[in-house]
């Protein structure tokens, strides 16, 4: 498990690296995300190794989305004032997301990944 915190933790940290180096772009969680699945998918990382570690923090998501929960209550003035703008933006990137995860499933189920 100790294994496991760690991969995830260098990945993590390899991430915010890469996003300072491109101005933060991109956030660093997402690229250290990014680049742990590149490795996994070429086999450079065993993915046993983050199993249990990977599981034991999908199984607690919920505590991810307090301190996001928190920062809508503090914007609340804000988000008043554009809430029409937010919600078309919402629908739509929500959209968009259900068919590329559609189409990125359907591509890796036909290919057997």
């Amino acid at each position: 498990m100790i294994k496991g915190i760690t991969i995830i933790l260098l990945f993590y940290f390899l991430g915010e690296c890469l996003s300072f180096l491109i101005h933060g772009w991109i956030p660093g969680s997402v690229c250290g995300m990014v680049l742990l699945f590149l490795s996994l998918m070429i086999n450079w990382i065993n993915p046993h190794s983050v199993q249990p570690v990977a599981g034991a923090l999908t199984k607690n998501m919920a505590l991810f989305f307090v301190p996001a929960g928190v920062g809508l209550m503090t914007s609340f003035d804000l988000i008043s004032k554009y809430w029409a703008a937010l919600l078309v933006i919402i629908s739509i990137t929500t959209w968009l997301i259900i068919a590329v995860v559609g189409w990125l499933q359907e591509t890796m189920e036909k290919k057997n990944i």
